[in-house]
């Protein structure tokens, strides 16, 4: 993975992140929300230390876990970051499951190691493409969380969202912007460089992997446009952003899913 093998240390690590992100979740009603805060801080910490872990090693691993395993971390901070200034904003409860099944999977699915004569420039574009999945996996996180207040409020029912909704759809757009600026850079990387990026026998081609990061461009594109001439807001931004991130994922962690788990193959 990011993660290079089951060590006693990265199991240490993993079951440290796995015990403080089922904390973080379980202890909202018990403990205080300071307590649950630094659970998940404690959470993150111990995610974070162990793709660092991987990193270090002589061999690295990366497949469709690992990504999705850096996704969750990234989207974690995000949030624990932000609760600082939303305190109110509960979305502990799902990212703490989500870390928890992050971790473990990244544990069983290592993937696959990275050849030795990958370009230098290659931790950029995989750094780059990790970037968007994170942020657009925050768009997500934020438009799902705004799309269940809002149908609490049609019911006539308290939102306990804690945010105005109008503040979240701000944060949502703010993240899909940043979102669509690093897959830019990451299709511009790969379409353009992939030779030098991977060797000349990954040269340009048009694979599943490629059609779906480009659909997902257009999608974003698209939501982004019609968000600046004709102020699309709603289920109907809401939808897009779905859809553009389910293609984003199928392009990459979905492919790699294929190819390692039901093939049992190196990409």
């Amino acid at each position: 993975m990011i993660l290079a093998s089951a060590s006693p240390v990265s199991l240490t690590m993993a079951l440290g992140a796995v015990v403080a992100y089922t904390v973080s979740a379980a202890s909202l009603p018990l403990l205080s929300a300071q307590v649950a805060r630094a659970a998940l801080w404690l959470a993150w910490l111990a995610h974070g230390a162990l793709l660092a872990l991987g990193l270090a090693g002589e061999q690295i691993y990366f497949g469709f876990a690992p990504a999705l395993s850096v996704t969750i971390w990234l989207v974690t901070l995000v949030y624990a970051v932000e609760s600082y200034f939303f305190p109110l904003l509960q979305m502990r409860w799902p990212l703490a499951a989500l870390g928890v099944a992050a971790v473990a999977l990244a544990v069983l699915f290592p993937g696959s190691a990275l050849h030795a004569s990958a370009s230098a420039w290659l931790p950029l574009h995989w750094a780059l493409g990790i970037a968007s999945y994170g942020l657009f996996g925050t768009a997500v996180a934020h438009a799902w969380y705004m799309s269940r207040s809002e149908h609490r409020i049609r019911l006539g029912q308290d939102s306990h969202s804690g945010v105005p909704l109008l503040t979240l759809e701000r944060l949502t757009f703010r993240f899909i912007n940043a979102g669509f600026l690093l897959l830019s850079a990451t299709l511009i990387l790969g379409l353009f460089f992939g030779s030098e990026l991977y060797g000349a026998k990954a040269a340009l081609k048009w694979d599943h992997k490629t059609a779906f990061s480009l659909l997902s461009w257009l999608t974003f594109a698209l939501l982004l446009f019609g968000r600046a001439r004709f102020g699309w807001r709603g289920k109907r931004a809401v939808h897009m952003l779905y859809a553009g991130s389910g293609l984003l994922l199928l392009a990459y962690a979905g492919s790699r899913f294929v190819m390692e788990i039901i093939l049992s193959r190196s990409p």
